[in-house]
């Protein structure tokens, strides 16, 4: 039998034949697609993500190859409850499931403090330098009034007792003395006060 009469007689059947035959096809079709796309995207497979943290790379990087994993390192944080390098942080968590191949975010602690700039303060009014350094990351300042002529007028910035220059870089936890004139105007430099006497 050829093709042509097999065409021939399948012209032939009655429509409710037609209608049946199209129903199988398309459930056989739907039936071979949902098998291969479950193969295909791993389904009820999955892969717990390990507890890495604490953990150097090159260590956790075992970890990650003989789950099926791949990581990637988005950003750095400075914290002294671990040690430089170490993962802080992984996404999605530790304990998750998640299919094998996927990339995880980790979170490294910086190896060194994190350093900002020190702003050039100097005639600036009290508000302005104190947001000014604020933005630069620093949290812990003081402010130290010693007389001036003007009232709320920064002079300069300093650490542990000396004046730091301005764009010299500092850890952003130190504490720093934000100097600021207090306005009585009884400032008079040393050489007028000896003279005077």
């Amino acid at each position: 039998m050829s093709t042509k009469d097999i065409y021939q007689r399948f012209l032939c059947m009655p429509i409710i034949y037609h209608i049946a035959a199209a129903a199988a096809l398309t459930f056989l079709i739907l039936l071979l697609v949902l098998t291969l796309l479950g193969g295909y995207t791993k389904h009820n497979q999955a892969v717990v993500i390990p507890d890495v943290k604490g953990m150097q790379v090159a260590e956790a990087a075992v970890f990650f190859e003989n789950n099926g994993l791949r990581y990637q390192i988005v950003d750095s944080v400075y914290s002294r409850d671990v040690s430089p390098g170490a993962i802080v942080e992984v996404l999605p968590a530790v304990g998750s499931k998640v299919k094998e191949g996927r990339i995880i975010s980790v979170t490294l602690n910086a190896t060194g403090e994190q350093r900002a700039e020190i702003p050039d303060v100097a005639d600036m009014s009290y508000r302005q330098a104190y947001a000014l350094i604020q933005a630069q990351g620093f949290m812990l300042i003081e402010t130290k009034y010693v007389p001036g002529q003007f009232r709320d007028l920064a002079i300069r910035v300093e650490l542990n007792g000396r004046t730091l220059n301005p764009g010299s870089l500092v850890p952003i936890s130190s504490a720093l003395v934000l100097t600021v004139s207090d306005g009585n105007g009884n400032a008079l430099p040393d050489s007028i006060i000896a003279t005077e006497n």
